[in-house]
């Protein structure tokens, strides 16, 4: 049983990554938050938010998107930012690429950020991952992180695949609407801004695995250190 997602007024896909299926048990409850922007929190979000007691919020967002939807005042000394695209976000509809190439292409050219992002995760707790939505490069972080401390996969691709279904429908109808304006003909749009398809994901843990033997081995190789992983897994598992 997945742990109960908190209640935190204008927050978007928020929930806690507790009671996924490991080796050895399970995810621990309140330990690891993922969310999307954190811009639209009230003041009595803020203060829902706070009351979870976040060690860390690990912001993945390109400078341009912070600017745009600042964090909250009062959140802001927890902040850790690891914009984890190397191009802007608009870069990926410009070139209508798929979930899948977008994915790889996040895995391959910013591994070490995704390694930051791991090192951040398990260096204090509780934390939240989130960037703007909370489905892309929050979802592949997560999803790495999951793996390389030995959740089972389906709960890990699982975990990916609920973001669709926290999207608001008017929500979707109207950054498609305002995407598609700007980019007549794109084919990928609508998955790329509302989209999070289980085979989607499943088919990037196979890659990582095929290319370097685990999650864990992808983030060994490009600077986790050993002692870290050990950390990662035992603030994550009960």
């Amino acid at each position: 049983m997945t742990a109960a997602d908190p209640t935190v007024s204008g927050a978007v896909n928020l929930r806690d990554v507790g009671g996924l299926p490991a080796a050895g048990g399970f995810t621990r409850g309140g330990v690891l938050y993922r969310s999307g922007s954190l811009a639209q929190l009230d003041a009595t979000g803020v203060a829902q938010l706070e009351r979870l007691g976040l060690q860390r919020i690990i912001d993945l967002r390109a400078d341009d998107e912070v600017a745009h939807a600042p964090t909250p005042g009062p959140l802001a000394s927890a902040v850790q930012r690891v914009p984890l695209f190397l191009g802007s976000v608009a870069s990926f509809f410009e070139q209508d690429v798929s979930l899948d190439e977008m994915y790889r292409m996040l895995v391959d050219g910013s591994a070490e950020r995704v390694v930051d992002v791991v090192r951040g995760i398990a260096g204090s707790q509780p934390v939240l991952v989130h960037c703007t939505v909370g489905k892309d490069r929050t979802g592949v972080t997560v999803a790495i992180a999951l793996a390389a401390a030995g959740v089972d996969e389906e709960a890990v691709v699982a975990d990916y695949a609920r973001t669709e279904s926290l999207l608001p429908e008017w929500r979707n109808r109207r950054v498609v609407e305002r995407l598609a304006s700007m980019h007549p003909g794109a084919r990928h749009l609508e998955d790329l801004a509302t989209r999070s398809p289980a085979p989607v994901m499943r088919s990037l843990l196979a890659d990582v695995r095929n290319r370097y033997g685990s999650a864990a081995s992808y983030l060994r190789d490009h600077g986790l250190e050993a002692d870290e992983l050990v950390a990662l897994r035992a603030s994550l598992i009960r």
